[in-house]
């Protein structure tokens, strides 16, 4: 027996579609699991996340004694994967866009001033937590979003 397999179909408009998901995720998620290296291995972490309006960047705060931080210092290149599995809905819905870039911690000035205010907009608990010296602030400047849905579509999307 032969199964056929049919090939999804892409959406109309690529340039539209990923960035239309990433605001809806951004919208309903707090979380994102963040990849790291670590001499040569990948290291996972779970990360509260906000994400600028222009969808250029991703923001996150760690203390600065942790190894994601310390991984983030030694190198930059980062994924950031933000689903939905935390909305109960069939699994066939399930979607999610890795997010990939370079990650730098913010220096004070007004630059980490205004990304820490969009940040606690959507984290207003963490403020004690990311005004902490001990704090780094988090950018994350996106080069690629890949977006899955349907177990099987892939759309990538740049900004810019």
């Amino acid at each position: 027996m032969v199964c056929k397999t049919r090939r999804p179909q892409k959406p109309a408009d690529d340039r539209d579609f990923v960035p239309d998901r990433l605001r809806m995720l951004d919208a309903i998620e707090r979380f994102g699991v963040l990849a790291t290296q670590e001499e040569g291995r990948c290291y996972a972490s779970l990360v509260a996340y906000a994400l600028t309006p222009d969808l250029r960047t991703v923001i996150f705060a760690t203390p600065k004694n942790t190894r994601k931080y310390k991984n983030i210092v030694k190198a930059e290149e980062v994924a950031l994967l933000v689903d939905n599995r935390s909305r109960p809905s069939p699994v066939t819905k399930a979607e999610a866009i890795t997010l990939t870039g370079s990650a730098k911690p913010l220096r004070k000035g007004k630059e980490r001033d205004e990304l820490a205010v969009l940040y606690l907009e959507k984290h207003p608990d963490l403020k004690e937590f990311v005004e902490s010296p001990s704090t780094a602030l988090v950018a994350l400047r996106i080069e690629q979003a890949v977006h899955v849905g349907n177990f099987q579509t892939v759309t990538s999307w740049q900004p810019g």
